[in-house]
C-alpha cells in the first residue's frame, strides 16, 4: 500500500512545483481540467501555481503518493470584504493525477481541506464539478455533500456544452 500524505503548502520546492505541473498536465489530459480543456504550457502552469501561493484567501493542500506530488485541492476562504459570505469556503482545483488514483488520495485531500475550513471557523463548504467527473461526484456524495443545483451550460469541452453540479456541505 503506498504512503499517502497531504500538506498545506506555503511555498513549493522546485521539484515539487515541477511534479505538481506534471500532475496537473496529466489530469487535464485525462479530462479533469478545472477550467482547462487542453494543458497549457508548463511555464504557464508554474505561474498559475505560484500565483495560488500568494493569494491570502487560498490555501493549497498538496497530496503525495510515496513522496511524489500527485494532486491538490485549494480551500478558498472568503475575503474580508465579503461579509455576507464570511461563514463559507469553496473547494477549488481538487484533483489527483491518473497514475495515483485508486489509493484514496482524493478523499484525504478533501478531508484536509474540510479540516482547514473548520479550523478557520467556517461552517459551510461549497464546490462545483463537471457532470462528466463521475468518480469525483461519487466521492463528494459519499462524503455527505448535497447537490443543490445543476447548470446545464457549465463548461464547453471539445465544442460541446457540459453540465455542472453544485454541492454544499455543513461542517458543524
Amino acid at each position: 500500500m503506498p504512503k499517502l500524505t497531504v500538506m498545506l503548502e506555503k511555498e513549493l520546492k522546485r521539484v515539487d512545483l515541477v511534479d505538481l505541473c506534471d500532475a496537473t498536465d496529466a489530469a487535464i489530459r485525462d479530462g479533469i481540467g478545472f477550467g482547462w480543456v487542453r494543458p497549457p504550457p508548463h511555464q504557464r502552469l508554474e505561474v498559475y501555481w505560484k500565483g495560488v501561493l500568494v493569494v491570502p484567501e487560498r490555501e493549497l493542500f498538496v497530496g503525495r503518493v510515496d513522496g511524489t506530488v500527485a494532486g491538490s485541492v485549494q480551500l478558498v476562504k472568503p475575503p474580508p470584504n465579503f461579509e455576507a459570505g464570511i461563514f463559507s469556503a469553496l473547494i477549488d482545483t481538487h484533483f489527483v493525477a491518473p497514475w495515483a488514483r485508486g489509493h484514496g488520495l482524493a478523499k484525504v485531500l478533501l478531508e484536509e481541506a474540510e479540516r482547514g475550513a473548520r479550523e478557520a471557523g467556517l461552517s459551510v463548504i461549497r464546490l462545483d464539478v463537471r457532470e462528466t467527473q463521475k468518480r469525483a461526484i461519487a466521492l463528494y456524495e459519499r462524503c455527505n455533500y448535497q447537490r443543490w443545483g445543476t447548470l446545464n451550460k457549465y463548461h464547453m469541452v471539445n465544442g460541446e456544452l457540459v453540465a455542472g453540479y453544485f454541492y454544499v456541505k455543513d461542517l458543524v
